[in-house]
C-alpha cells in the first residue's frame, strides 16, 4: 500500500485507540466524562481528533470510491455501475431496444450508486458522447449534448442502450471471473471490477480530482494497445521504448496534432505525468475569385467549439488580426471553421497567431493516477504508474480473469458430464428403469430405487426423473453419447490450458487480436511536432510598419495619434494639459516612469488608438493607489537613447540608474528601477550624462545645483543619495539636468508674490551635493513650475 494510505490508515487507527483507552469508544449510556456529552448514546470524543478522523475517511471514501478508476478495468464506480446496471437488470445490449435514460438513471441510484440523479447521469451523457469518449461506452437515442457545449437533453426525453465495444467489458461477468460486494444498503450485489476484455483505461481515459491528488488520463487507439499488450506478452522485459514503437501518443477523439517530440512523450510515459501540447489543423481551399481561404478542421480535445469561433470573432471585430476578414461556423458532423483572409495574407502567419491567441492550441496535462489493486480485494490504493505498469497490470488482470473463466467452464462441463454419465448408465436399462419407477411409491422412493440399482447420485438421480419420455428415442440416446464425446473432449483441453501458463496466455494473446481486428480503425490525432519550415509565431508580424505619436496628459491619460502638429489642439479633458508626445514606430517600445519607482514599457501599437480623450494609463498597467506617470520615453531606434537617467524625489533624494534594463516590454506589474521611503515620491525622471548639471527647486524656492555624476549609479532598485536637504515643511517641485555651459534650459516659476525667477544651470552657482541651496526669494514659495511639453520628433529619414 503507497504510502500516503498508509498513514490515513494509521492516522484512524490512532484515533479509535485513544477513545477505546478513554472509555469513550464503547458502551451505550454511560456517564460522559466531565459531566459533558449530550444524552444516553452520545460518545465524548476530542473535537479535533474527531473532525481529523472523519475527514480521512472522507478522502479515503473520495480516493478510492468516486475519483479514481481501477487499473483493471480503466472504470470509476459510477461508470461501472452504469454498465452494470444497463447489463444485467437492464440487458440493454446492443441489439436491443433503446429505454428511456431516465428509467437507468432510477435503478443505478435506487441499487447501485445513491449519490443523486445528477452525477449519474452525467456520467451516462459523457459515456455516450463521440467527442468526450474516443470509444463510446453508451450507444445514446437523442440530444447528448455537442462539441459546442450544449447540454444533452433532460434524462426523460433521451434514450440508451450499450454500445458494442461495452459487451466486451461485460461479457464474461456470469462466469465468476471477478469478486462481487454487497451494495451500499446491503440487499443486492455488485462487480468489485468487471472482466473487461479491452483496456479501458488507457482506450478511453478519465480525469478526475479527488482529496490531495487528481488523475487525467488521455484517450488512446486501440489497435496500437492491443499491440503492444502482444508485445508485453511476449516480452516481459519490453521497456517503455520498445512498447512505444506501437503506442505512439494519445489518440483525441477530436482529432488534431500533437507538437511534443517523441523524447518528451517518451518521459511523459516513463515518469506517468507531464503535458501534451495539441493544436487544431487546418486544410486551405482556393476561392473562385481568386485567393485562398482557411478552414479548420479538427480542434484540440475538450476544446469548446463557439467558445473557439467566439474567440476568432472578437480578433475580427478589434482588428487585433488585419489578415482576417470573417469567421464562419460550418460544422456539421465533422469540424469546419472558415476562416477568410485578405488575398495576399499569409495563411502560416494568421494560424500563427491563433495558435498563440486562441485556445486553437492547448496543453493536456497527463496524470497516470490510478488504483491498483491491494490484499483487500474491495480496495484499490491510488498510485502513479508509467505506461508499462498499467499495461501490466492490465495483463495480469486477463491471466486471471481467463483462468477463471475456463475454471468455471470446466466446472459446468463436469457438472454436465456427471448427469450425462448418469443418461449413459440406464439407457442400457431402460426397460428395467422404467419398471422401477412404475413400481414405486413416489418420486423419492423412485430415486432410492434407481439409486441403489444404477450406483447413481442425487443429481443424476434427479435429471433422469426429470429427463421427457421422448428423450428415450434411440436416435436421442445417440445425442447424448455424441455430447458426451465432445463434452469429455473439451475437459481435457481445458484441463491441458489450465495446466500450461503459455497456453493461459496464448488465449489471452488471441484475444487482444480479436478485439483489434473487431475494433480498428484509422488514428484520429496526428503524432509529430511543427517542422522546421513552420511559421513562427511573431507580433510584430502582425504590426503595421508606420508611425504612431502617444500623447501622455498630466491627469494620467493616453492615446496613439497618427501624427501630432501642435500638441496645444489635441482633444483633452477639462483642466488637463499634455504632458510628452512620445515619437515612434508602430513596432517601437516605449517607457513609463512612475512616481513610486516602477517602469512600464509598452508598444507603440499597444496603446489604444483614440481620437477622443484616450484611456486611463491604469488601464493597461497595474497601478498601486495613487500612482501616476511622471516621467517617458521613446525607445525608438532611430532616435539617440540616453544610456542613464536620474530621478529625484521630493524629500531631496536623487539616483541614477542604467536605461539598459528597462526596454524590453514588461508585464502590467512593471520593473523597479527605484525604492521610495515612506511618504517620499519621485517627481520625476530625466536622461543624464556624466558630464551634466542637476540643478534642483524646492518649493520654498531653494536651488542647488550640482554635478549630476556626485549622484550615485544604482545596479538595483534603491533610495538613491541626498541631493539637498529639505526642511520639514518643504520638498522638491522640479529638477533639470542639462550639459554644463548650455544656457537655453533653465526651471521657470512663479512664486506666491508674483515673481517670475529661472533657475539656469549654465548660470548658476555649483556647489557639491547634499547642501541646504540657496533661497532664490526669501519668504517666499513656488506658486506654479511652468513645465514645457516634452516632444522630440522622428528624423524626417526612416532608417530601415
Amino acid at each position: 500500500m503507497p504510502e500516503h494510505m498508509s498513514m490515513l490508515a494509521q492516522a484512524d487507527s490512532k484515533t479509535r485507540k485513544k477513545q477505546d483507552a478513554s472509555g469513550n469508544g464503547g458502551g451505550r449510556g454511560g456517564a460522559t466524562a466531565g459531566g459533558s456529552g449530550g444524552g444516553g448514546d452520545s460518545i465524548a470524543a476530542p473535537l479535533a481528533e474527531e473532525a481529523r478522523r472523519r475527514y480521512l475517511n472522507y478522502a479515503l471514501s473520495v480516493i478510492t470510491s468516486r475519483a479514481l478508476p481501477d487499473v483493471r478495468d480503466g472504470l470509476k464506480p459510477v461508470q461501472r455501475r452504469i454498465l452494470y446496471g444497463m447489463y444485467h437488470d437492464h440487458r440493454l445490449t446492443q441489439d436491443a431496444k433503446y429505454q428511456k435514460s431516465a428509467k437507468v438513471v432510477g435503478t443505478i441510484m435506487g441499487q447501485y450508486h445513491p449519490h443523486g440523479d445528477t452525477a449519474i447521469y452525467d456520467a451516462l451523457v459523457r459515456m455516450a458522447q463521440d467527442f468526450s469518449l474516443r470509444y463510446p461506452l453508451v450507444d445514446g437515442h437523442g440530444n447528448f449534448g455537442s462539441l459546442d457545449g450544449d447540454a444533452a437533453a433532460a434524462m426523460r426525453y433521451t434514450e440508451c442502450r450499450m454500445a458494442g465495444i461495452a459487451n466486451e467489458l461485460l461479457a464474461e461477468l456470469g462466469k465468476k471471473t471477478v469478486g462481487f460486494r454487497p451494495n451500499y444498503d446491503g440487499t443486492l450485489f455488485e462487480p468489485i471490477v468487471i472482466p473487461a476484455r479491452v483496456p479501458q483505461l488507457l482506450m478511453n481515459g478519465t480525469t478526475g480530482i479527488a482529496v490531495g491528488m487528481a488523475t487525467n488520463i488521455p484517450p488512446h487507439h486501440l489497435g496500437e494497445l492491443c499491440d503492444a499488450l502482444v508485445m508485453l506478452i511476449q516480452d516481459k522485459e519490453a521497456s517503455v521504448r520498445d512498447l512505444m514503437k506501437f503506442i505512439k501518443g494519445p489518440d483525441f477523439p477530436t482529432g488534431g496534432q500533437i507538437l511534443n517530440s517523441k523524447q518528451e512523450l517518451r518521459e511523459i510515459y516513463e515518469s506517468g505525468q507531464g503535458s501534451v501540447r495539441i493544436r487544431g489543423e487546418y486544410d486551405l481551399e482556393d476561392m473562385k475569385r481568386g485567393g485562398q481561404q482557411i478552414v479548420i478542421t479538427s480542434i484540440p480535445y475538450t476544446v469548446n467549439k463557439s467558445n473557439l469561433v467566439a474567440k476568432i470573432g472578437d480578433l475580427v471585430r478589434e482588428r487585433k488580426l488585419p489578415l482576417l476578414l470573417d469567421v464562419r461556423d460550418e460544422s456539421t458532423k465533422e469540424v469546419r471553421i472558415v476562416l477568410e483572409i485578405k488575398k495576399d495574407a499569409s495563411p502560416e502567419l494568421v494560424m500563427a497567431y491563433l495558435y498563440k491567441h486562441t485556445p486553437l492550441q492547448t496543453t493536456f496535462g497527463v496524470n497516470l493516477t490510478c488504483l491498483v489493486p491491494t490484499e483487500n480485494p474491495e480496495v484499490g490504493a491510488p498510485q502513479r504508474l508509467d505506461l508499462k505498469s498499467i499495461l501490466q497490470y492490465f495483463l495480469d488482470f486477463r491471466f486471471e480473469v481467463v483462468t477463471k473463466r475456463f475454471q468455471h467452464e470446466l466446472g459446468e462441463l463436469l457438472k454436465r458430464v456427471h448427469i450425462l454419465e448418469g443418461f449413459e448408465k440406464v439407457y442400457d436399462a431402460l426397460d428395467e428403469m422404467i419398471k422401477i419407477i412404475r413400481a414405486s411409491e413416489g418420486k423419492q422412493d423412485a430415486a432410492k430405487k434407481l439409486m441403489a440399482r444404477f450406483k447413481l447420485d442425487e443429481i443424476q438421480v434427479d435429471a433422469i426423473l426429470e429427463m421427457k419420455l421422448y428423450k428415450l428415442a434411440r436416435l436421442e440416446i445417440l445425442v447424448v453419447e455424441k455430447e458426451l464425446g465432445e463434452k469429455r473432449a473439451e475437459i481435457k483441453r481445458i484441463e491441458g490450458i489450465l495446466k500450461d501458463k503459455k497456453k493461459i496466455w496464448g488465449t489471452v494473446k488471441s484475444e487482444l487480436d480479436e478485439i483489434k481486428a473487431a475494433y480498428n480503425d484509422k488514428r484520429r490525432t496526428r503524432i509529430g511536432g511543427a517542422g522546421s519550415e513552420e511559421v513562427e509565431f511573431s507580433e510584430e508580424a502582425f504590426i503595421a510598419d508606420e508611425d504612431a505619436h502617444v500623447v501622455l496628459t498630466r491627469d494620467g491619460w493616453i492615446k496613439r495619434v497618427r501624427e501630432v502638429k501642435d500638441p496645444s489642439t489635441t482633444r483633452l479633458r477639462e483642466g488637463d494639459a499634455v504632458m510628452t508626445v512620445l515619437a515612434g514606430s508602430l513596432k517601437a517600445n516605449l517607457v513609463l516612469f512612475s512616481n513610486m519607482g516602477a517602469a512600464y514599457v509598452t508598444r507603440f501599437n499597444d496603446v489604444p488608438a483614440s481620437t477622443g480623450y484616450g484611456d486611463p494609463v491604469q488601464k493597461l498597467f497595474k497601478f498601486d493607489d495613487n500612482e501616476r506617470i511622471v516621467g517617458a520615453l521613446s525607445l525608438d531606434g532611430r532616435l539617440s537613447k540616453p544610456e542613464k537617467l536620474v530621478a529625484v524625489t521630493k524629500d531631496g533624494l536623487g539616483l541614477r540608474f542604467a536605461l539598459e534594463g528597462h526596454t524590453e516590454v514588461s508585464t502590467r506589474s512593471g520593473r523597479r528601477y527605484a525604492k521610495t521611503g515612506e511618504g517620499d515620491e519621485i517627481i520625476g525622471v530625466q536622461p543624464v550624462g556624466e558630464k551634466d548639471l542637476l540643478a534642483v527647486l524646492t518649493d520654498k524656492t531653494s536651488a542647488l545645483v550640482c554635478k549630476a555624476n556626485e549622484v550615485n549609479e544604482l545596479q538595483g532598485p534603491g533610495k538613491g543619495v541626498m541631493v539637498i536637504k529639505v526642511e520639514d515643511g518643504d520638498r522638491v517641485v522640479e529638477f533639470l539636468s542639462v550639459p554644463p555651459g548650455q544656457k537655453d534650459k533653465s526651471i521657470e516659476f512663479e512664486t506666491q508674490k508674483g515673481r517670475k525667477l529661472s533657475l539656469n544651470p549654465g548660470k548658476y552657482e555649483v556647489t557639491g551635493r547634499g547642501g541646504k541651496g540657496h533661497e532664490m526669494s526669501r519668504k517666499d514659495a513656488v506658486k506654479e513650475v511652468i513645465r514645457p511639453v516634452t516632444f522630440i520628433p522622428l528624423p524626417e529619414q526612416k532608417k530601415d
